[in-house]
């Protein structure tokens, strides 16, 4: 077997595991949609439910961080009274 051929194999092998891994990942979309709608068909809020998910995969740190600077925004911009956010923040 030349280096021409070898590679070619290499190639056809890494192509194939990519083709079997986008079709899983497909998959594993379609169940997850799957399960956002029977949440939303028991009557769950499924956009509430990604905005969860999400900060679940934040650290703690980082929500918190994320948060504090929503409520300085919301504040500035007369979204929340002055009293719940610190006025020397702004």
């Amino acid at each position: 077997m030349g280096q021409s051929t070898v590679a070619r194999e290499q190639l056809r092998a890494f192509i194939e595991r990519i083709e079997r891994l986008e079709e899983e990942k497909k998959s594993i979309a379609d169940d997850i949609r799957d399960v956002y709608a029977e949440a939303k068909g028991n009557g769950y809020d499924v956009k509430v439910m990604r905005e969860v998910i999400k900060l679940r995969k934040q650290e703690a740190h980082e929500r918190q961080e994320h948060e504090a600077v929503l409520d300085l925004y919301k504040h500035a911009l007369g979204m929340i009274p002055s009293g719940d956010v610190g006025d020397e923040a702004l």
